[in-house]
């Protein structure tokens, strides 16, 4: 088992916290929900959703893991035995995520390899479907597709290297490295993006401000869903790398610092990805409102289908801008997959007291072998579906529930800001437990009211019932159910539960 304290720095803490946030959905999630959600008027609810969901819920996620010293499951099961569940539960979400995770990755390794000749031609949408991963319909397997199995087994070689050397010399390093590389290759992106003609039309449609949407209950329950999606939480990862935090760590600072970064990220991605609507817009001779209608301005398809069109069409050595592009969903993936894996190889190696490296062999070969199926035919299909149902029923269901738990059951939360403020700068006060027990329970329970009878209006992505099923329902459920089974699996002889902060307590 390891010990905690492991971070070098305190900015490599930071890095691997903005990693983890700063993933894939990032880039193309957050400019499609606010240009569909009233534009610049969107910033408003979304900053509010920021300071009274997103930091909150980051700080108690931090102030959990930095308290208790350990991952998800032992810190859930220190507040109370009877709450280990929910931290299996988190940890089975970022297994699952991991799978497909890892295969969206190695098609940007791909199309970053294809944007030097522009090998997706004139119909970049058929190439992807067709050419690239040979999709079957929904509810077909089909064969292993090498254009993606190869790629994907390079993704996993170099994250489970880097989970093996551990925290401070594997994921700090890495993602000193992913970061810094991702932040200046997407600057570039958007430079060059905001040069082109038409870019001003593109920010216009995406910054204008649709005031009369700033009271729709859907537009602020779209804010909430999207910081709660973008900053991780839920997924065990906060709690799991706070645990590694130093016993003085400035808990409130960092989680501001994280919130805020991440935010602007996805602030910057919108600049880059309506920019570059707005050109391919100017090509066409249409409107922006147009072309999103025809094409979609979020999702995969965004990356895979329409940017490529984008890249195709840009002056110069467009080749070059593709490169740097896909590279950066390479870069963005890595340090996010990174994170969601580290989740699940903490907590098998303290459950079950064997070493890291074996908990990575474990839990990543795993997780390795399962996402073999999305590297066949049908893969789409079943990456679509899963992703749907883990996130809704996942990450969303399961971050009510712990809230609910640590401020409603536990009553845990007074002891949370006291031990919060006693390493903080940023003093926490009654704002934050109101938030925490009161606000976002209520917003998180809309939320789920909100995706429970749209499930039920409509089949999913208008999949076949059975598939919607078996790759849906069953893989969200699962996630749970087995959650279960491990809480109750004894923890080794000799773990200790009690309070760390205690004066009697004996950090083994």
């Amino acid at each position: 088992m390891e010990n905690r304290s492991q971070w070098g720095t305190r900015v490599g803490f930071l890095l691997a916290a903005m990693g983890s946030a700063i993933g894939l959905g990032n880039i193309w999630r957050f400019p499609a929900t606010a240009y569909e959600s009233g534009g610049g008027a969107f910033i408003v609810p979304y900053l509010f959703a920021l300071l009274t969901a997103g930091i909150p819920l980051l700080i108690m996620e931090y102030t959990i893991g930095h308290r208790y010293r350990g991952s998800a499951p032992k810190s859930f099961a220190t507040i109370n035995k009877k709450m280990e569940w929910i931290g299996w539960w988190q940890v089975l979400v970022a297994f699952v995520i991991s799978t497909y995770y890892a295969v969206i990755i190695a098609w940007a390794l791909m199309y970053a390899y294809y944007s030097i000749g522009l090998t997706w031609g004139s119909d970049p949408t058929a190439f992807f479907v067709g050419d690239f991963l040979n999709l079957v319909d929904p509810g077909q397997l089909g064969g292993l597709v090498p254009k993606v199995l190869i790629p994907l087994v390079i993704v996993w070689a170099i994250v489970l290297g880097t989970l093996s050397r551990g925290v401070k010399k594997g994921i700090e390093v890495a993602n000193k490295i992913f970061i810094p590389a991702l932040v200046v290759l997407f600057l570039i992106i958007v430079v060059r993006a905001v040069t082109l003609p038409g870019a001003m039309n593109g920010l216009n449609s995406f910054f204008e401000p649709d005031w009369s949407r700033i009271l729709d209950a859907e537009v602020w329950i779209a804010a909430y869903g999207q910081i709660f999606f973008s900053l991780s939480i839920a997924f065990a990862i906060m709690v799991t790398y706070a645990s590694y935090l130093p016993r003085k760590s400035d808990i409130t600072n960092n989680a501001f610092i994280t919130g805020f970064a991440n935010s602007s990220f996805e602030i910057l991605a919108g600049i880059g990805v309506f920019s570059a609507v707005g050109f391919m817009a100017f090509q066409y001779d249409t409107t922006v409102a147009g072309l999103a209608a025809e094409k979609g301005v979020g999702g995969i398809g965004l990356a895979f289908m329409v940017f490529p069109e984008i890249i195709s069409q840009i002056p110069g050595i467009p080749g070059l801008f593709g490169v740097l592009f896909f590279a950066s969903l390479v870069l963005a993936g890595f340090s996010s997959l990174i994170s969601i894996s580290e989740t699940y190889v903490a907590a098998v190696s303290e459950k079950f007291n064997i070493s890291r490296q074996k908990s990575v062999i474990f839990g990543g070969g795993i997780a390795a072998i399962l996402s073999l199926l999305y590297a066949t035919k049908g893969g789409l299909n079943i990456l679509d579906t899963v992703d749907h149902f883990i996130n809704s029923y996942g990450v969303a269901l399961a971050g009510l529930v712990e809230v609910v738990a640590v401020a409603w059951f536990a009553k845990e939360l007074k002891a949370l800001q006291e031990h919060a403020n006693s390493s903080s700068d940023v003093m926490l006060a009654g704002w934050w437990r109101f938030c925490l027990g009161v606000l976002t329970p209520i917003v998180l329970g809309f939320q789920m009211i909100q995706n429970f009878t749209n499930e039920l209006a409509e089949p999913y992505a208008g999949y076949p019932t059975d598939f919607l099923i078996y790759f849906g329902w069953v893989v969200a459920l699962a996630a749970i159910l087995i959650g279960i089974a491990f809480s109750m699996k004894k923890w080794p002889q000799g773990t200790a539960f009690e309070d760390p902060t205690k004066p009697n307590h004996k950090e083994g």
